[in-house]
């Protein structure tokens, strides 16, 4: 199966996109103005203490303080096992932090909507093959690497380079990496900590003392061990920029690089435009006929599955089977091209038989088993509903390229033609009541004048009569269907 990743280039944005077998699959995009901070290491200065939260804000230079919940000021605890793990209780957020402290973090959730960035003092740093813990003692493998003999040969190798500094996780993708490949990543990551422990002497607080690199060297970093075909680059600066640090970093892709230098541009020869704009609507047709319903709120993501158009060939149960688990797949897609995360709720079709419902279950696990971000499903709710939860770092795609609607102020719907036409009446009514007027004009949207002067004529007449007074309506062009005004003359 042919895997691409195309990149994009200009210079106020950076699109990644990940298509396989000519679907597209992922859409990462980061713009200059407003570059992702996930992974950046900052020097900040607790501003706020709230014990009732168990939480503390910090200062790490940003327009809004960052969220630091007493839960993640822990040592290191991702390849600790459960009875150890019980050992590190979190103590109350007062005996760890105090008003005024300088303290190091990182990023863990960049800002999203009204809420800034969350952090943690659990310090780490990626390399290729390894994943550096300061403060750790102890050497953790990453569980997709499912062989035990390479799993301890693996082990037994970084071992040698823990000590008082820290520790590491081993990657999958260091599954078969030679010696002296993990020894550079282990001196390399060293090296780094060592850099940001003088940084932090030297610097002010509130200043950064680690930068995650741009998306495009981030992507083929975290892409190290996939079976990625070529690397498509749109740009030459930015793919020599790319060579020099794929050299040396990931030197076993850097043969996969490719400068795209066709007349059409490069994401609208794989129709990944078409893609990006379809990503953006509620709708998501199926083949079948079926379709998915995708409502994105700030707590939650909602999924509906209907049988639309699709009427299948046996009974009403074989239908609503075959469009469930056909949706299983589109679901799984979807998560990784929107980039959902949070809770999520699905609404499948209800199923009688267990064994269906069973099936679904495995069809939905298999189907975000490539799914690199970390996913869980706790299966059916007696309502039939299936929760699952996918980690979210990141802004949506929706909310990265869309904000706010003007007109409806993010509702999602606007008030009918008619319902407009019963405020402006009622409106005038009461300014009526208020103050001593002459007679009255109304500016309003065409398709409520329209209405004013065509269905709901009787009632501006009747108006009229009630008032004794004149009321004209006049049709402005740039008002919204909602807007309107009443000006007494």
């Amino acid at each position: 199966m042919n895997t691409e990743l195309i990149i994009n280039v200009t210079p106020t944005e950076t699109r990644v996109a990940l298509v396989e077998a000519g679907n597209l699959l992922e859409v990462h995009i980061e713009r200059e103005a407003k570059r992702g901070i996930v992974g950046n290491i900052y020097k900040g200065k607790v501003s706020r203490v709230l014990p009732g939260m168990q939480a503390a804000f910090i200062d790490i230079g940003l327009d809004k303080a960052a969220f630091l919940h007493a839960s993640d000021i822990v040592p290191h605890t991702e390849c600790v096992s459960e009875k150890e793990k019980k050992q590190f209780q979190v103590r109350d957020i007062s005996e760890l932090v105090r008003q005024g402290q300088d303290l190091v973090v990182q990023v863990v959730k960049d800002p999203l909507g009204t809420k800034g960035a969350r952090l943690t003092t659990d310090i780490t740093l990626p390399s290729r093959y390894l994943v550096f813990m300061p403060g750790a003692s102890h050497v953790g493998v990453s569980q997709r690497i499912e062989s035990a003999i390479e799993r301890e040969r693996l082990k037994s190798i970084v071992a040698t380079h823990c000590d008082d500094l820290g520790g590491y996780i081993i990657r999958t993708a260091a599954e078969g990496a030679l010696d002296h490949e993990l020894s550079q990543d282990a001196a390399f990551l060293r090296q780094l900590w060592n850099k940001v422990l003088e940084r932090r002497l030297k610097r002010p607080t509130k200043s950064m003392l680690y930068g995650e690199p741009g998306l495009a060297p981030r992507i083929l970093r975290d892409f190290v061990g996939t079976e990625i075909d070529v690397i498509r680059v749109d740009s030459r600066i930015a793919i020599k920029a790319l060579r020099e640090f794929t050299d040396e970093f990931v030197p076993e892709i850097s043969d996969k690089l490719e400068l795209y230098t066709g007349d059409v541009p490069v994401f609208d020869m794989y129709d990944t435009e078409n893609e990006i704009q379809r990503s953006l609507d509620r709708k998501v047709e199926l083949k079948s006929g079926g379709y998915l319903i995708i409502d994105q709120t700030e707590a939650m993501t909602t999924i509906d599955i209907n049988t639309g158009a699709f009427v299948g060939r046996r009974n009403l149960e074989e239908t609503i089977f075959n469009t469930n688990i056909e949706a299983t797949r589109a679901i799984a897609r979807q998560l990784r091209l929107r980039n959902l995360g949070g809770i999520i709720i699905i609404d499948f079709i209800d199923m009688i038989s267990d064994d269906h419902r069973h099936r679904v279950f495995q069809s939905l696990e298999l189907a975000l088993s490539k799914d690199r971000v970390k996913t869980n499903i706790n299966g059916f709710t007696r309502l039939g509903l299936m929760e699952m939860t996918r980690k979210r770092t990141r802004e949506s795609i929706e909310h990265v390229l869309c904000g706010q609607c003007p007109t409806c102020f993010g509702r999602g719907s606007l008030k009918t033609v008619e319902t407009v036409c019963c405020e402006v009446l009622r409106e005038i009514t009461r300014v009526n009541r208020a103050y001593d007027a002459d007679k009255f004009i109304v500016y309003v949207s065409p398709s409520v004048a329209e209405a004013l002067e065509g269905d709901e004529s009787h009632a501006v007449a009747e108006l009229k009569v009630f008032i004794g007074k004149e009321v004209k309506v006049h049709s402005e062009p740039l008002y919204t269907q909602e807007q309107f005004d009443v000006v007494m003359m």
